[in-house]
């Protein structure tokens, strides 16, 4: 039997899933997923408590919430840009260029980024400073971007910071051509929010590409570049090399690159643009990397060489090699911030390392939220995410059939994402998620048919009956034969099957 509630329970939490979907269908692709979890701010040092916040529980601040969210919802989305920081530099000038009153580490690149943000965030906490990081897009809650010390700031900070900037967001609104978006407010937002913690540090990830990204009026003491490849081509560009030249605009004077191993025409591309701003270069693989790993329960083992001396049997909560490779990246960015290779010779502290390393999570990446059969969510959306999610999988777990529920937005290469997966689903199930960016199921499931065949393909167009029919084919074999479900194709389908499968 599947765990997931039936329609003769009463009361039936998918019939509520429904009415909050159906109010949601207006707003901005990234804010209509629905909010679930368990709030928490923490103010002292030591790990988050809380990945994913839930809706406030008090009943006017709710309502404040949903306010701000209906205001920011009715701005550009995340999917409308004009290249420019104009507007999000003139917001910095009258806030009083809040992003100056901290040093921040700046991270792009095409996958990894959120990961490699939660990593870094960890050690420097780890380490007693305070961080801010802003990451994007959210798993569930749109407060989940702005993060202080390790959590999400609480519903009540996020209302008033956005309370603070309004008067000075219109101002810009009404000198500019073109009203600040969506992504631009939220930038804004978590720069002021950093300034008034006040942060020692801020982590802090692109929306898209670099160079006109909204957070790019910050100068990175250090620029972190995890691998690039093909993504948002229509933007970007349509080699690694020409992304990378996009991506390359984070790096500014004097600072130090961490460079993730890059395809050459990338690399290419990123050291030059190091060599005319005199930027310092450290690359994975040469001055840092991974030096050995083996699975372990829950994740695996590591050991990293970073800029200054080797890190042995550091444990790492997160499956895959990919994760691995994030690690190395995030180690050498705090090494480099704290000036180990250039200022001091001696490598961090091993313990606090470790420390810091085991306590890491991220929501939506191979995260486990089911038991009998095993339900894994991965938020990989475009090919070269699946490939290493699909590597992943082969690695960490034992399943001898295993389904997969994809739903992908419209703009993605899907028919790539679903060759990657090809090789480990048994049968894959078609969904589409809430928003308006989701790809029609029908359509999803013309491209399924075509890589996976048409016996191996079911079309569920809802997502609860998506994952019901998943749980059915997995446990076909019979409750211990190692049946799985893997959730996958979009951040919004993770963070809509999370609510659903009562993940916090």
């Amino acid at each position: 039997m599947s765990d997931l509630p039936h329609e003769n329970d009463q009361p039936d939490p998918l019939d509520a899933f429904e009415e909050l979907i159906a109010e949601e269908t207006d707003r901005d692709p990234d804010l209509a997923v629905i909010e679930a979890g368990s709030r928490t701010l923490r103010t002292q040092g030591g790990p988050p408590q809380a990945d994913v916040p839930a809706r406030p529980d008090d009943p006017e601040v709710d309502r404040a919430l949903r306010e701000v969210e209906a205001e920011l919802a009715g701005r550009w989305g995340e999917t409308k840009l004009e290249p420019s920081v104009s507007r999000i530099a003139a917001l910095m000038d009258v806030l009083g260029e809040p992003q100056r009153s901290y040093p921040s580490i700046h991270i792009t690149g095409t996958n990894g980024k959120t990961s490699t943000a939660r990593m870094i965030e960890a050690l420097l906490g780890a380490f007693d400073l305070r961080t801010g990081r802003y990451t994007s897009p959210h798993v569930q809650s749109v407060t989940e971007r702005i993060s202080l010390d390790g959590a999400p700031i609480s519903a009540e900070r996020f209302i008033e910071t956005y309370q603070d900037i309004k008067p000075y967001v219109e101002m810009v609104d009404g000198l500019q051509e073109y009203r600040l978006s969506f992504f631009e407010v939220l930038t804004g937002m978590a720069y002021a929010a950093f300034a008034d913690a006040p942060v020692d540090v801020a982590v802090v990830e692109v929306g898209m590409g670099g160079s006109w990204d909204a957070t790019n009026v910050i100068d990175g003491d250090v620029a972190v570049v995890t691998p690039i490849s093909l993504d948002h081509t229509d933007r970007l560009g349509s080699t690694p090399g020409e992304i990378a030249a996009e991506k390359g605009g984070i790096i500014k004077q004097d600072a130090t690159v961490i460079l993730a191993q890059q395809p050459v025409d990338a690399a290419q591309v990123l050291l030059k643009k190091a060599v005319e701003v005199d930027a310092t270069v450290a690359r994975e693989g040469l001055e840092f990397g991974v030096v050995a790993r083996q699975v372990a329960v829950g994740g695996q083992l590591v050991t990293l060489r970073g800029l200054g001396g080797e890190y042995p049997e550091v444990y790492l909560p997160l499956h895959g090699a990919h994760q691995a490779h994030n690690a190395a990246v995030a180690l050498a960015a705090v090494e480099a911030f704290f000036g180990v290779g250039s200022l001091r010779a001696e490598p961090l502290d091993i313990d606090t390392v470790r420390k810091a390393f085991a306590a890491v999570s991220s929501p939506g990446r191979l995260e486990v939220v089911r038991r009998s059969p095993t339900i894994v969510l991965d938020a990989a959306h475009n090919p070269a995410g699946a490939e290493v999610t699909a590597e992943a999988v082969r690695e960490a777990f034992d399943f001898t059939r295993l389904i997969g529920v994809v739903g992908a937005s419209a703009d993605k290469n899907v028919r790539g994402l679903l060759e990657a997966f090809e090789p480990i689903f048994a049968e894959v199930v078609v969904t589409q998620n809430s928003t308006h960016r989701a790809m029609d199921a029908d359509e999803l499931a013309a491209i399924a048919v075509e890589v996976f065949g048409e016996e191996r393909v079911q079309v569920e167009p809802r997502l609860p009956e998506a994952l019901e029919a998943a749980i059915t084919l997995a446990e076909e074999e019979g409750e211990f034969a190692g049946g799985g479900v893997l959730v996958t194709g979009s951040v919004i389908t993770v963070g809509e099957a999370r609510l659903l499968l009562g993940k916090g």
